[in-house]
Order: structure tokens, then sequence, then C-alpha cells
């Protein structure tokens, strides 16, 4: 098994003496991407973090998709406040211990207090925008307007076959089985880690894949369709608390050191 699949096998796994702090459900993920020189993207991300690569190439993606349940660990659900839809645009990165996670660029949502608290609790950038979406006929249609913004943004997407879990190694494996985030909160960095079962994948066709989102976020808008779509129809997440980098630093030295002859 190659070393990059081993470290997010480890990450995979649920962290020990840890309580969450909340719990989410995921339904319908789209995962849009598309491929970058890594030089590029490697110039948006804070000090700190380093582009992850597949076969030589940067990846970001798009990932619409539905929030429901979402509440803090020991609190029920309440509907009004725990169901909203959720936009992100995403690149993949290592920190300087080599640990794989997930860098935000945005994360778009329609909940004005769930924007709140994932700003200030968790130090990621959430927008506010106005959303809706649809299922009809086993098609998802999703539109999004962030606030401020006149481009209002639109996926529609059906999923097909079934394909299970992604295979070690592939290119379905680095772009969703990551289970650690990074955030800034001023000059320090932060890492943060969820927990979910491995996602269940399908094979989706696109049928509008706005790529727009790009452009808000002071990127140049790609030119072409997504190089690579899937989809997931979903998961439940335990969400853990954001903690300065160097903190687990022992434990992953330990995990990820050679064994001694």
């Amino acid at each position: 098994m190659e070393d990059w699949s081993r470290r997010q096998l480890i990450d995979r796994q649920q962290p020990s003496h840890r309580i969450p702090v909340m719990f989410q459900r995921w339904l319908h993920l789209l995962f849009l991407h598309w491929s970058f020189a890594p030089e590029l993207v490697q110039m948006t991300l804070p000090q700190g973090l380093q582009v992850d690569t597949f076969r030589g190439q940067a990846w970001i993606g798009i990932v619409p998709f539905f929030m429901r349940g979402v509440r803090p660990g020991g609190i029920f659900s309440v509907p009004g406040i725990s169901n909203f839809l959720e936009l992100n645009l995403r690149t993949y990165v290592r920190d300087e211990y080599g640990r794989a996670g997930i860098w935000f660029y945005s994360l778009d949502a329609n909940q004005p207090l769930a924007v709140c608290i994932a700003r200030a609790i968790f130090a990621l950038p959430y927008q506010f925008a106005k959303m809706r979406a649809r299922i009809s006929a086993g098609e998802i249609d999703y539109r999004s307007q962030r606030f401020g913004s006149r481009n209002s943004l639109h996926y529609r997407y059906r999923p097909s076959e079934k394909l299970g879990e992604a295979p070690f190694g592939s290119l379905e494996f680095f772009l969703v089985e990551r289970y650690r985030l990074f955030a800034r909160r001023g000059n320090k960095l932060l890492n943060g880690r969820v927990h979910h079962s491995p996602y269940q994948l399908r094979k989706v066709t696109v049928l509008e894949a706005d790529p727009e989102l790009f452009a808000m976020d002071g990127f140049k808008t790609p030119a072409g369709p997504p190089v690579h779509a899937i989809y997931s129809e979903r998961v439940d997440v335990s969400i853990y608390s954001m903690e300065p980098l160097e903190r687990e630093t022992r434990v992953a030295s330990m995990i990820l050191r050679p064994a001694e002859p």
C-alpha cells in the first residue's frame, strides 16, 4: 500500500480519547473536480500546508450537498436550524507532518446561525447564501446565490450505478477519503477531525455543473467541464473540535515513524 493511502486510512479511524462536539448527516453529495498545476494551487495556501497531488496533479473540487440533523453533542436537532444546504470549494493538502486533509476556500450555506457558529468555532470561511434544492424523479436540482454576488450557481445531477467504497490507491480514494481539515485563525494554523463510515459511491450523470464558484473565490474559471465526478447518497458524521496543529505531533510521529530494524 502506498504511503499516502496508509496515512488516509489512519485518519479514517475514530479519534481515540476525544468526544465529538457536533453531529451531522450529509446527503446527496456531488463531488466535481478539476485538475491544476500544483504550483498554482500552492500559491493559494497558507504557510505550513503543502499541496497534495495525485499522479502529479493538484485537484480543486466543488461539492454541493444537503446538511441534515446538525446538532451539538447532547442536544436534539431542530428542523428550522439543523437542516440546510452547503456548497464548498476545496483542495487537498498535507501539513508539515505529512497528514492529509482538506483546505476550504469557501463554504456557502443558507442557515445564518450555522454560518456564524462555523466561523466563530471552527474558523472556517463560511459565506451567507440564498439556496434551494429539489429532488424529482431521481434528479437533484441545486441552486445557490452568495449574498452580495450577482452569480446564481446551478448544479443538476442524476446518480446511477452503485460502486461501493473507493478502491485503495484510486483517484476516488485520494479525493473523498479525507477525515482531517485545516483552517487558519489569525496567524495560527488549526486542524480538525471528522469521522464517518467510508463513502458509498455511485456513478453520476452531471447535467449542470456551474464553475463560477472558482471566480467568486479568486480563481480563473475553468474553461472545460469537470475532469471527475462522483456521488454519495449519505454519511452520518461526528465532528471534533479544532486544535492547534502541533497538538497531535507526538501521536502522528509515533504512528508514521518507520519501524526500526
